[in-house]
Protein backbone atom coordinates (compact mmCIF):
# COMPACT_ATOMS: atom_id res chain seq x y z
CA UNK A 1 0.00 0.00 0.00
CA UNK A 2 1.40 3.41 -1.04
CA UNK A 3 1.65 6.20 1.44
CA UNK A 4 0.25 9.63 0.63
CA UNK A 5 3.75 11.11 0.49
CA UNK A 6 5.00 8.74 -2.21
CA UNK A 7 1.86 9.18 -4.34
CA UNK A 8 2.33 12.96 -4.48
CA UNK A 9 6.08 12.74 -5.17
CA UNK A 10 5.68 12.56 -9.01
CA UNK A 11 3.43 15.63 -8.87
CA UNK A 12 6.00 17.47 -6.75
CA UNK A 13 8.86 16.48 -9.07
CA UNK A 14 6.79 17.61 -12.06
CA UNK A 15 6.01 20.96 -10.42
CA UNK A 16 9.68 21.55 -9.58
CA UNK A 17 10.72 20.65 -13.15
CA UNK A 18 8.15 23.08 -14.59
CA UNK A 19 9.42 25.85 -12.28
CA UNK A 20 13.04 25.24 -13.27
CA UNK A 21 12.20 25.21 -16.99
CA UNK A 22 10.10 28.35 -16.68
CA UNK A 23 12.84 30.20 -14.84
CA UNK A 24 15.40 29.17 -17.48
CA UNK A 25 13.22 30.65 -20.21
CA UNK A 26 13.17 34.08 -18.57
CA UNK A 27 16.87 34.85 -18.82
CA UNK A 28 18.31 35.53 -22.30
CA UNK A 29 20.94 33.18 -23.65
CA UNK A 30 24.43 34.33 -24.57
CA UNK A 31 23.47 34.15 -28.27
CA UNK A 32 20.37 36.29 -27.68
CA UNK A 33 22.43 38.88 -25.79
CA UNK A 34 25.05 39.05 -28.57
CA UNK A 35 22.37 39.36 -31.26
CA UNK A 36 20.67 42.17 -29.32
CA UNK A 37 23.94 44.12 -29.19
CA UNK A 38 23.96 44.22 -33.01
CA UNK A 39 20.26 44.96 -33.46
CA UNK A 40 18.40 48.26 -33.74
CA UNK A 41 14.71 49.17 -33.76
CA UNK A 42 13.56 51.96 -36.07
CA UNK A 43 10.32 53.41 -37.35
CA UNK A 44 9.60 53.25 -41.09
CA UNK A 45 6.54 55.34 -41.96
CA UNK A 46 5.31 54.94 -38.38
CA UNK A 47 5.77 51.17 -38.25
CA UNK A 48 8.46 49.09 -36.51
CA UNK A 49 11.47 47.95 -38.54
CA UNK A 50 14.14 45.75 -36.91
CA UNK A 51 17.68 45.65 -38.31
CA UNK A 52 20.28 43.11 -37.24
CA UNK A 53 23.85 43.72 -38.34
CA UNK A 54 26.06 40.68 -38.85
CA UNK A 55 29.38 40.03 -40.61
CA UNK A 56 29.00 41.84 -43.94
CA UNK A 57 25.22 41.67 -43.83
CA UNK A 58 22.18 43.55 -42.51
CA UNK A 59 19.00 41.55 -41.94
CA UNK A 60 15.77 43.50 -41.90
CA UNK A 61 12.45 42.48 -40.42
CA UNK A 62 10.08 44.72 -42.32
CA UNK A 63 6.81 46.05 -40.86
CA UNK A 64 4.98 43.63 -43.19
CA UNK A 65 6.77 40.68 -41.57
CA UNK A 66 8.98 40.10 -44.62
CA UNK A 67 12.63 39.31 -43.98
CA UNK A 68 15.17 41.03 -46.24
CA UNK A 69 18.93 40.46 -46.41
CA UNK A 70 21.22 43.25 -47.55
CA UNK A 71 24.93 42.87 -48.17
CA UNK A 72 27.61 45.35 -47.18
CA UNK A 73 29.11 47.46 -49.94
CA UNK A 74 31.90 50.05 -49.71
CA UNK A 75 30.89 53.48 -48.39
CA UNK A 76 32.90 56.69 -48.20
CA UNK A 77 31.77 56.95 -44.57
CA UNK A 78 29.15 55.27 -42.42
CA UNK A 79 27.41 52.06 -43.50
CA UNK A 80 25.92 50.94 -46.77
CA UNK A 81 24.10 47.67 -47.49
CA UNK A 82 22.19 46.66 -50.61
CA UNK A 83 20.56 43.72 -52.37
CA UNK A 84 20.16 45.52 -55.71
CA UNK A 85 16.61 46.74 -55.13
CA UNK A 86 16.78 48.05 -51.55
CA UNK A 87 19.61 49.93 -49.87
CA UNK A 88 20.29 50.83 -46.24
CA UNK A 89 22.75 53.61 -45.56
CA UNK A 90 23.73 56.09 -42.89
CA UNK A 91 25.91 56.76 -39.86
CA UNK A 92 25.29 55.57 -36.35
CA UNK A 93 21.55 55.69 -35.67
CA UNK A 94 20.89 58.14 -38.53
CA UNK A 95 19.76 55.59 -41.15
CA UNK A 96 17.68 55.63 -44.30
CA UNK A 97 16.23 53.11 -46.72
CA UNK A 98 16.53 53.77 -50.43
CA UNK A 99 14.03 52.15 -52.78
CA UNK A 100 13.86 53.01 -56.50
CA UNK A 101 16.16 55.99 -55.89
CA UNK A 102 13.89 57.50 -53.21
CA UNK A 103 15.39 57.75 -49.73
CA UNK A 104 13.13 57.34 -46.67
CA UNK A 105 14.66 58.36 -43.34
CA UNK A 106 14.25 55.87 -40.50
CA UNK A 107 12.99 57.56 -37.33
CA UNK A 108 13.71 56.82 -33.69
CA UNK A 109 16.47 54.27 -34.29
CA UNK A 110 17.76 52.88 -31.01
CA UNK A 111 19.55 49.77 -29.79
CA UNK A 112 17.27 46.78 -29.31
CA UNK A 113 16.39 45.99 -25.70
CA UNK A 114 15.76 42.38 -24.69
CA UNK A 115 12.42 41.87 -22.95
CA UNK A 116 12.76 41.68 -19.17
Amino acid sequence: MESVGSASRPALVGAVAMFVLASCGNSPSKEEMEAAMNTVNCQLAGERLVIRFDAGEARLLMPTGDRVSLYQIPAASGVRYSNGSLELRGKGMDLQLVRNGAATPLAGCEPYQLPK
